[in-house]
């Protein structure tokens, strides 16, 4: 199996925390469709004779699309593409974009899940962000997604914001359990260096995050979101039963994967690609010379590895050591085994049938814990 990235470039505004490669300017939009377009016909042998079942259309701001691009784009996909029975289509939107029309317009092309950018309820800390939309229209775009005929819907969250206590958290997330989505993402603020807040932080004009506040916030998080029947199945995202991103789930359990438009990566379980970030290089390399415009990073062993460690010690399935010795014939506990013990010791890791999990007090630390599991070429 294998899923399909679309990357659409555009934003209204830009989140003063993002770091994404997207234009505010949209006039480009109808050429822009076209070239990923002609990028999807020109990389339908990419992924091999692996069955599509997940697509999903990020960005950017995917939600600005209209009837004729969806058209166009589901179109060329279901005649190039090898999909199967009932794939999961995902569209991430923003709340201002999703009048009822927009929903029915998405619902009618095939979408079947949507992941919608909420952040916070808290409308000071919306504007703060530079957020196009405040809490009422992103209540009323939930519900207006209920009566599109929306089961799937994901809404995420940004913690650690700046605040003097725990409140304005603990609202949203007791307004989130009373919508009660399928699928909940939450996210660490982090400071970019090319954003705003970079800017803003470089300047003395906010603090960094503080990282104790952050782990307090995150406790709430998973105490909160497990009472209400929410599995963390990744460190930063939870689900009902049953409603777990299989797309996301797909580059957490390292299967194939290729991305389509400026800046979208791909992955063939050989080596992974990167479109290049210029809208108009992308267009202009497909448009006059039927060309796209990319760099390959091939991947060692070890790469390949450490990648692995890396991703499945986020999820609630855990690093299988019996793949490692079998894919790439490594031995973890021959090349770790004193630190296996000593993370067992202190409660922040243990094994489950050859599997490697972090426990809750290991997830604050699962980056740290990844790295000082990662293997060198002489191991």
């Amino acid at each position: 199996m294998a899923g399909l990235y679309i990357h659409i470039p555009f934003c209204k505004k830009a989140c003063h925390y993002c770091d994404f490669h997207f234009t505010q300017s949209v006039k480009q939009m109808d050429d822009m469709v076209n070239a990923i377009d002609t990028e999807l016909k020109m990389q339908n042998e990419f992924l091999g004779h692996d069955p599509v079942r997940t697509i999903y259309f990020g960005g950017g701001t995917p939600s600005l699309l209209e009837d004729h691009h969806m058209k166009q784009l589901m179109r060329t996909i279901r005649f190039e593409y090898d999909l199967s029975s009932n794939p999961e289509i995902t569209l991430e939107a923003n709340p201002d974009d999703l009048s009822r029309e927009k929903l029915d317009m998405f619902y009618a092309h095939g979408v079947n899940r949507l992941s919608i950018g909420v952040q916070t309820f808290n409308n000071e800390l919306l504007t703060w962000m530079n957020r196009q939309h405040n809490a009422d229209e992103a209540l009323n775009c939930f519900y207006q997604a209920r009566q599109a005929g929306f089961e799937n819907i994901s809404m995420d969250l940004i913690y650690a914001l700046p605040a003097e206590n725990h409140d304005i958290w603990l609202k949203d997330l007791k307004q989130m359990t009373q919508l009660r989505p399928e699928h909940i993402s939450a996210y660490c603020l982090t400071i970019e260096p090319r954003t705003a807040f970079g800017n803003w932080l470089n300047k003395g004009k906010i603090s960094d995050i503080d990282e104790e506040h952050a782990a307090s916030q995150f406790e709430i998080l998973t105490e909160v979101l497990n009472k209400y029947g929410y599995e963390q199945y990744e460190i930063s995202n939870f689900a009902q039963p049953g409603y777990e991103s299989q797309h996301n789930s797909g580059y957490w359990k390292d299967e194939k994967y290729l991305g389509i438009g400026p800046s979208a990566h791909s992955y063939n379980g050989k080596f992974r690609k990167a479109n290049i970030a210029n809208n108009a290089k992308y267009m202009k390399s497909i448009h006059d010379e039927r060309k796209i415009l990319f760099d390959v990073m091939t991947l060692s062993p070890e790469d390949q590895v450490n990648e692995y460690i890396l991703t499945s010690l986020r999820t609630k399935w855990g690093c299988d050591m019996d793949l490692l010795q079998s894919k790439y014939g490594v031995d973890l506990k021959q090349v770790h085994g004193f630190y296996l013990e000593k993370l067992a010791y202190k409660d922040l890791l243990f094994e489950d049938e050859g599997f490697l999990i972090l426990t809750d007090k290991g997830k604050l630390l699962a980056d740290k814990i990844a790295a000082d599991l990662f293997i060198d070429a002489e191991d």
